[in-house]
């Protein structure tokens, strides 16, 4: 389902995903919109534009992941550096799309946030949780820290490891190669993070990573987070 307020864009981006094969359920010009569709359609992915009339993108993002748990929402946004978008993943979205992507890059974005992976953009994640995870930045409109189970003790030694490696960008084959271990292996210890902490998907391991001084500023690798969906 796509929600944005400007007409344009929900046609275009209709357009450009049914030529792909991908079936756009509905529409929705704000967020109230996008909450009710949501409830009616139950689609498996919502594109949700993060600064619409009524209720923001924000606001419907927590209420959409509230009541449909197993829907993913990927937040769209003009500005590569925004605080409402950190706030969207600490709120549990999935990850978020420059609206200037390509139509690629799209469609391979919705397919892999359709499978129950996290969309990281590489380019501007990093900078995005490195400016918005300091206690400071989190008091910004919109900003709230990560409503997950942080405390950290609940982790074996080699969980907290992966962690911090998902942290810094690594993904599951990354992982496996820089712990010497199977990939298998590492998605099993990925799993027991997810549920030990609540965390819905990497998008979220990643923001509590920083958030709790796992990893600090200028310490991540580019943060791909299996997301390398072709430009």
């Amino acid at each position: 389902m796509i929600a944005d307020d400007q007409e344009l864009v929900r046609t275009g981006f209709r357009l450009i995903l049914t030529a792909r094969d991908i079936k756009v359920v509905g529409e929705a010009a704000d967020g109230a919109e996008a909450v009710k569709a949501v409830r009616r359609l139950r689609p498996d992915v919502v594109l949700m534009d993060i600064r619409m009339p009524n209720i923001d993108g924000l606001e419907a993002a927590r209420r959409v992941i509230a009541q449909a748990p197993d829907c993913r929402v990927i937040m769209l946004t003009t500005f590569d550096l925004d605080s409402y978008v950190y706030a969207a993943l600490a709120a549990g979205a999935s990850g978020f799309l420059l609206k200037d992507v390509t139509p690629t890059h799209l469609a391979a974005a919705v397919h892999l946030v359709g499978t129950g992976d996290a969309l990281l953009a590489p380019s501007i994640t990093r900078r995005l949780v490195e400016r918005y995870a300091s206690s400071a930045a989190r008091t910004a409109p919109g900003s709230a820290p990560l409503a997950v189970h942080r405390d950290l003790a609940v982790l074996t030694p080699r969980e907290r490891e992966v962690l911090t490696l998902m942290g810094k960008g690594l993904s599951n084959a990354e992982l496996a190669q820089e712990l010497t271990l199977s990939e298998a292996t590492v998605k099993t210890h990925v799993a027991r993070i997810f549920a030990k902490l609540a965390l819905r998907d990497r998008a979220q391991a990643v923001v509590l990573a920083y958030e709790t001084g796992l990893v600090a500023p200028g310490e991540s690798a580019e943060l791909d987070c299996r997301c390398r969906v072709p430009r």
